[in-house]
């Protein structure tokens, strides 16, 4: 087995010296808080950094219980590293993301998961088999929300579906602090029937479907939805339009 080195090695916030100790510390009273530092190390705000590529066969480890810590972390962690496109690493780390692909598959059959579990348990699945979009895009569902821009008149939009309703708005919508909720300049967010829907937007909601997930399934179907621009009035996919943001 090699040794890393993990003084020559950095994540967000210089040397990964710290890292070691952090793995050394899972599997007691403190994990919660341990995580809390790894995440912030190794894929701060979303970032990838080497140190992160090198934790992938202790995270591995952890994923198939071989050392403590919780498999779930372990396996959402190693997903969005893997959302990274390092052809290099991709190769190194084949074996150990062809593991967590099948722990990832087994934990999301849960049917005891919640549903933002869920959804993270579906990104890791889709960056283990090899990224796409939808591997980083789908937390959009967790967040009930994606922010887009309209394809003909380029307006900034806002596009709600959950706890705020359902609909398109132009510009920014902000709901937690404080300001008041403007109604106006709204149109129908209107979901796409599931036996319409083809390709990855068929393949996630029938997934989520199929574990029970009735909520997630259900906003799948406005992810997969279309809308018209409030300011512009051109009709269009929010899916697409999401596609494009990430490409």
């Amino acid at each position: 087995m090699t040794t890393i080195d993990w003084s020559a090695l950095t994540h967000a916030h210089g040397s990964a010296e710290d890292i070691p100790g952090l793995f050394a510390r899972l599997g007691g009273s403190e994990d919660e808080a341990v995580w809390q530092e790894l995440w912030d190390s190794l894929c701060h705000q979303g970032s990838v950094y080497e140190a992160s590529w090198a934790a992938m066969p202790v995270l591995t480890d952890i994923a198939l219980e071989r050392a403590p810590g919780g498999p779930i972390q372990a396996v959402t962690m190693a997903g969005l590293i893997a959302t990274d496109p390092d052809e290099e690493c991709q190769r190194r780390y084949a074996h150990e993301l062809d593991q967590l692909l099948d722990v990832a598959r087994r934990l999301r059959a849960d049917p005891t998961q919640d549903a933002h579990t869920f959804v993270y348990l579906q990104m890791a699945v889709l960056a283990f088999e090899g990224g796409g979009v939808w591997a980083e895009a789908l937390e959009g569902v967790n967040s009930e929300e994606y922010d887009l821009e309209c394809p003909e008149c380029e307006e900034g939009l806002y596009v709600a579906f959950g706890s705020y309703g359902f609909f398109a708005s132009a510009g920014d919508y902000v709901f937690a602090t404080g300001k008041e909720e403007n109604t106006e300049g709204r149109t129908e967010l209107i979901p796409a029937a599931p036996d319409a829907l083809d390709g990855i937007g068929a393949r996630l909601h029938g997934e989520a479907v199929e574990s029970g997930q009735t909520e997630v399934a259900t906003a799948l179907t406005y992810v997969f939805g279309k809308a018209n621009c409030p300011s512009c009035e051109a009709g269009f996919t929010v899916s697409e339009e999401v596609e494009k943001q990430w490409i």
